[in-house]
């Protein structure tokens, strides 16, 4: 079945429908990565945007459902340039064309990937619609896709209510647990949780409309804020009690949407970059040794820099392409911050240790 990618330029690319077969419109995005596109579609992080794959190829080595980074896919729509229909891995259950189905993700292959990049990277990221209706009317669409805004995507994403989990679940090492950390979910991956559980603790999975209050009453020796979707500056209420969390003197480690949040909650400001970063080899620096990281990242908000009050927090890591702030760390606080993904493993685990540095603000490496 043919399948149209309309974006709100005007530009449109035929191709081929795969996965469910419904219409969208939603924001459109690419991502660099040349492997994990189970970890792309299950990432809570792409929720309200439709996935660009600029890998020619994806699907060959299928799908296999303990990589999933959460419970369901998250993406409005997948775009691809070629979809391998039979999968070669020992490890592979199931193929994209079929998660896709189940988890009612439209998509399109076929097309013109790389073009499709460029024009994303020349104009800046802008919404589409994926539809197989042959008989569309770009003079009704095209008002449409540039009406469409992405909202209320955290509370899509995040748990209903508290969980808990202890070493050995989700994968994690078997063992005594020592700490308690306390995970506010704003769009969690599991390896983030699981990152904490091979190291010792027990973790409890707060859901975005938290009290910090009970939080602190539960009197954790740490607090994880994690990634997740949409534009930060929308979290009005989590940001509120993430100023309470920052308060309480509890050691506070942020990823992602949580380093946007807490940026936010210190009078900072954030703004929608041109076309985000979305990849598994993006280069960070930390200022506080020179090393260099090579970095997973799903982001299309940055902290504005020139807002930063230097009283409140000096940067720890930027981006050696761009220079964007990567990093914070807050003056006077166990406070520390990253805009990457220390648990996604891009390559060699190198900046998963930064998981290892919240055990030392908390007291839990031996």
């Amino acid at each position: 079945m043919k399948a149209f990618l309309i974006l709100e330029d005007g530009t449109v690319f035929e191709g081929t429908s795969i996965g469910a077969k419904k219409e969208i419109i939603s924001e459109i995005v690419f991502n660099t990565s040349m492997t994990g596109y189970l970890e792309v579609l299950t990432d809570p992080s792409y929720a309200g945007q439709a996935v660009t794959m600029t890998y020619p190829l994806i699907g060959n080595y299928g799908i296999c459902y303990q990589d999933m980074e959460s419970k369901k896919g998250w993406p409005d729509g997948f775009i691809v340039r070629e979809l391998s229909r039979m999968p070669s891995n020992f490890r592979s259950e199931d193929t994209v064309q079929h998660f896709l189905e189940e988890n009612d993700i439209p998509g399109i292959c076929g097309i013109d990937t790389r073009a499709l990049t460029k024009i994303l990277r020349e104009k800046g990221t802008m919404n589409g619609m994926i539809t197989t209706n042959e008989d569309y009317n770009l003079d009704e669409i095209l008002p449409k896709l540039k009406a469409y805004i992405v909202t209320g995507v955290v509370k899509k994403v995040s748990c209903d209510k508290k969980e808990e989990y202890v070493p050995g679940d989700i994968g994690s090492k078997e063992g005594k647990a020592d700490k308690n950390v306390a995970v506010i979910d704003v769009g969690t991956k599991k390896n983030i949780i699981r990152c904490l559980l091979n190291r010792g603790c027990n973790v409890t999975v707060y859901p975005c409309d938290f009290d910090a209050k009970e939080v602190i009453a539960s009197k954790p020796d740490g607090i994880m804020i994690t990634n997740g979707p949409g534009d930060p500056s929308e979290c009005t209420d989590i940001i509120e009690q993430i100023k309470i969390l920052s308060e309480a003197g509890i050691p506070i480690f942020a990823i992602c949407l949580g380093h946007q949040l807490m940026a936010l909650a210190h009078g900072a400001k954030t703004y929608k970059m041109k076309y985000g970063h979305r990849g598994a080899n993006h280069p960070v620096k930390n200022l506080e040794t020179g090393k260099v990281y090579i970095s997973s990242q799903n982001h299309g908000y940055v902290v504005d820099a020139d807002s930063i009050d230097a009283s409140v927090a000096k940067p720890w890591f930027v981006n050696v392409n761009d220079k964007t702030v990567e990093g914070l760390t807050y003056m006077g606080k166990k406070v520390k911050t990253v805009q990457f993904h220390p648990e996604a493993n891009a390559g060699p685990k190198d900046s998963e240790l930064l998981f290892d540095e919240f055990m030392n603000m908390i007291g839990g490496n031996k």
